[in-house]
């Protein structure tokens, strides 16, 4: 891998949530209706969603600008204090009309019991304010990373492919939902195997697996395509070639933002200039570290490199 002199530099842009954590024991059922009662003794509260990846690239010792919306209230302020905390350079637009994502987990005995959503579409307004920083921003980056959680903060991806294509970026695309048509050029598409079975069809061999991520590469005019696909590891679709690399055998204690991390590993290893391939076996090995992690972690180098 050729290494770069200076900190690779990674922007990342999406959909930025906080990830709030309320632990505690359960000692009985409700009097009011058959679920158990949680006496709370412990908050935890850390970035997630495209945040949770800015903050992975940072661990791996990337320079990171993340660009995304946030709300005027609590967990916006708690989420830029977090994100200055870990060293992310968090440039977030603020929309008045709009309540910061927030994923709130309740977990007793080391279970989650339940998990409660709030969030809210970001504006148009906040959203054609992004796309003007994000055209400044491309000048200073060596890996695009665009982290789409299907929350509304990249309802101007296709004008973010096209510009960082244009400005010479490789652009990596975490997707959601059935249509792709969206993420048409990009470097990169890795969707895990229940969203490749969304938009691709169930497949009955791996033939048939390779024939169906050849024709939605070709379709998206892609580079490549990475499907992750949790205990059977991860395969990478070049036009012509195929890569498997084998899941690390671990212990898997949580698998949340652990989509999160592969594509911050891939993202960081492509702006020091390393190949797809090698981008690859580092990222598998980083998603078997982090799913021995609770909830929204990160990989440390140390932990990384100690692997291979």
């Amino acid at each position: 891998m050729k290494r770069a002199a200076a900190k690779p530099r990674v922007l990342v842009v999406g959909d930025v949530m906080l990830d709030r954590y309320w632990f505690g024991d359960v000692g009985r059922i409700s009097p009011e209706a058959p679920v158990p009662v949680v006496k709370v003794d412990r908050v935890e509260e850390r970035p997630g969603g495209a945040a949770n990846v800015a903050r992975n690239a940072v661990a791996l010792g990337a320079a990171v600008s993340l660009l995304s919306v946030v709300g005027r209230d609590e967990a916006g302020v708690t989420l830029r204090r977090l994100l200055k905390r870990d060293g992310v350079t968090a440039l977030l637009q603020t929309d008045a009309g709009l309540p910061t994502t927030i994923k709130l987990r309740v977990i007793a005995r080391q279970q989650q019991l339940v998990r409660v959503d709030f969030e809210t579409p970001p504006s148009h307004e906040a959203l054609a304010s992004k796309l003007r920083e994000f055209q400044r921003l491309l000048r200073g980056t060596d890996a695009v990373i665009l982290s789409d959680y299907g929350k509304g903060g990249l309802t101007h991806i296709v004008n973010m492919i096209r510009m960082a294509r244009e400005a010479g970026k490789p652009v990596l695309v975490d997707p959601k939902g059935d249509d792709y048509s969206r993420y048409r050029g990009a470097t990169l598409i890795t969707p895990n195997r229940s969203e490749f079975r969304e938009v691709a069809g169930s497949w009955k061999s791996e033939g048939d697996l390779t024939r169906r991520a050849n024709a939605l590469m070709r379709k998206l005019k892609a580079r490549a395509l990475l499907v992750t696909r949790s205990e059977e590891g991860m395969t990478l679709y070049q036009p012509g070639r195929r890569l498997h690399v084998a899941a690390q055998a671990r212990e898997v204690f949580d698998v949340s933002g652990a989509g999160d991390t592969v594509i911050a590993t891939l993202g960081v290893m492509l702006a020091r200039g390393a190949s797809l391939e090698e981008a690859v076996r580092v990222a598998n090995r980083a998603a078997g570290i982090v799913v021995g992690k609770f909830g929204t972690a990160v990989v440390q180098p140390e932990e990384l490199f100690a692997e291979g």
